[in-house]
């Protein structure tokens, strides 16, 4: 297996999804940033720091209704000179995009107040610094884009070696010209945009044996386990990786809204998939991997089948798998479950990280018993907490 480079030290050629920060109240800030400019004139500037400045003297001064006049003062004395040089200058390699914007702190303070306080301003700071690893960038990327929105932690690790594809557009939040790019890329892109102080990491060869310990504590070990990926054998690796290390697991099948939580940190001797392949617990480590390196097309869809289990599948599921490599070549997705599962992923993994949920099993958000066409029908969302 070949080894992958991360940003820790990503080579040369890796495609860019990092920017880059000048804080031009540095002289040597100002000289890189007037050098870039200089250099690339085809550079297209975002100046909206007037009212971000504006928007955090208001949230500062929430029992004030500050006129204009007011406001500005207030930023004048705040900025305490030009606000030119106040706060960051952001330049996306990329798109030659070049933004100013507030530093960190007031950056997350302004962006995430809105979601006080359903999350109070304590978790807030308790989540900046936590570290979610995702895996699979397919439905993993409304989960990371909805982690990353909602702020729910510091660090992303991305860990995806597939690449944008037409068909992939019908569930995935991406651009025409986004096509060739490696899912992960695309995904710290887009959040980079969205907020540039959340660290990114990208696996872009996905996750190996020669990766997975870098991919799990490099910089710190994860606080949980986001699993999306197609491979059965990374599914198994991936999940007696994080039981050792005591890390959470969470997935999404994307089908009935089913969402599954493995609490390794609670239950360190938790079976991976509530016991569902017991048979492969019993293997030392290299009988393991031989034995996952060596599945047939037929043993992978097998193991599949236990795991998520047939009975819990849609009845258009079911016919979808029947139609495998006969009138379909992938895996069926929509978008509208793709995101519900960014919404479950999100609001469990938070209340993981908070504390506030405990539980390990398998739970359901099925819209099919949620809106149905029967009159006085009362629909409830199903749990079952108890899996194994």
């Amino acid at each position: 297996m070949n080894k992958i480079s991360s940003t820790i030290n990503a080579p040369s050629h890796s495609p860019v999804y990092r920017p880059l920060y000048f804080r031009i109240i540095n002289q040597n800030d100002q000289q890189q940033l007037n050098a870039l400019i200089t250099n690339n004139p085809d550079i297209i500037i975002y100046d909206t720091i007037a009212g971000q400045l504006a928007e955090l003297i208001r949230l500062n001064h929430p029992q004030q209704r500050l006129t204009p006049e007011e406001s500005a003062q207030l930023v004048l004395a705040h900025v305490n000179g030009d606000t030119n040089e106040y706060g960051v200058w952001v330049y996306y390699p990329w798109s030659k995009k070049l933004v100013h914007t507030l530093d960190e702190g007031e950056f997350a303070q302004v962006r995430t107040s809105r979601n006080i306080y359903k999350i109070t301003p304590e978790e807030i700071v308790s989540l900046k610094n936590k570290k979610i690893g995702i895996i699979g960038l397919s439905v993993g990327q409304s989960i990371a884009l909805t982690l990353a929105m909602e702020r729910t932690c510091g660090e992303l690790r991305l860990a995806d070696f597939d690449e944008i594809e037409l068909s992939n557009m019908n569930r995935i939040k991406v651009n025409i010209q986004d096509l060739g790019l490696n899912k992960s890329i695309v995904a710290a892109r887009q959040i980079a945009e969205l907020d540039p102080y959340i660290n990114v990491v990208c696996f872009t060869e996905g996750i190996t044996l020669d990766t997975i310990d870098e991919f799990f504590t490099g910089g710190g070990k994860l606080d949980i386990l986001v699993e999306e990926c197609d491979g059965i054998d990374i599914k198994i690796l991936a999940r007696i990786k994080a039981r050792a290390l005591g890390i959470p697991v969470v997935m999404d099948t994307n089908d009935k809204g089913m969402l599954d939580v493995e609490r390794f940190d609670l239950e360190p001797e938790r079976p991976i998939f509530h016991g569902k392949v017991a048979e492969l617990e019993a293997l030392n480590e290299d009988e393991l991997t031989e034995k996952l390196n060596n599945l047939t097309i037929p043993e992978k869809i097998g193991y599949l089948g236990k795991i998520i289990g047939l009975e819990n599948l849609s009845e258009a599921m079911k016919r979808s798998v029947g139609e495998m490599n006969k009138t379909i070549v992938g895996w069926p997705q929509l978008a509208s479950a793709v995101t519900l599962g960014g919404a479950m992923i999100t609001d469990v993994s938070r209340k993981i990280l908070l504390g506030q949920f405990s539980a390990s099993g398998r739970y359901f958000v099925d819209f099919d018993d949620l809106f149905t066409d029967e009159f006085n029908t009362i629909n409830t969302i199903s749990g079952d907490n108890d899996t194994h």
